[in-house]
């Protein structure tokens, strides 16, 4: 699939083009490789877990195996809203360090599914060093506007992946 990369810079358009779930946070358009998505599922009973951050929600039982679930909003620092009945949670899998993860990822709402032409992804724009954006693959200029195309494997950091690991820990 894509490439891990020490720098953003090298990785062309046409390595990043694809099929991409897309999906709304605050009004944003975002959207994730549809092959780290394993499914979508509606909001469901969230079972908190003390002493984690803020975006962890929790975890929930999914025919039988225990997922963490991540707010997406509180992990941009967007400020949290109500859950409507939009609101879903996208099962992904996600690599770490140590292996493969299968997470939840709260979002606002679900878009469509999108073929993503190179031509169509330009790099995302610099904001200087005080910014991480290494989870930001490029943007995707479309007729319907812009979206943020998000590496999901560099979301969380690597430290932030140890903690939701222990999270989902009988």
């Amino acid at each position: 699939m894509q490439k891990k990369l020490e720098n953003k810079t090298s990785t062309s358009p046409n390595e990043i083009e694809g099929k991409y779930l897309t999906f709304s946070l605050a009004g944003e358009e975002y959207g994730i490789g549809i092959l780290q998505v394993k499914e979508i599922i509606g909001m469901m009973p969230i079972t908190s877990v003390p002493r984690t951050p803020n975006f962890v929600k929790g975890v929930i039982n999914l025919r039988g195996k225990v997922i963490p679930v991540i707010d997406l909003r509180l992990r941009f620092s967007i400020a949290e809203s109500e859950y409507t009945e939009r609101t879903c949670i996208i099962v992904v899998e996600i690599t770490a360090n140590y292996g493969e993860m299968v997470i939840g990822i709260v979002v606002d709402s679900v878009s469509e599914v999108l073929n993503i032409k190179g031509e169509n992804i330009e790099d995302s724009p610099s904001f200087g060093t005080s910014l991480d954006s290494e989870y930001i693959l490029g943007m995707a200029k479309l007729d319907s506007g812009v979206k943020i195309l998000l590496d999901i494997d560099k979301v969380l950091t690597s430290d932030e992946m140890s903690i939701i690991d222990k999270v989902k820990q009988p």
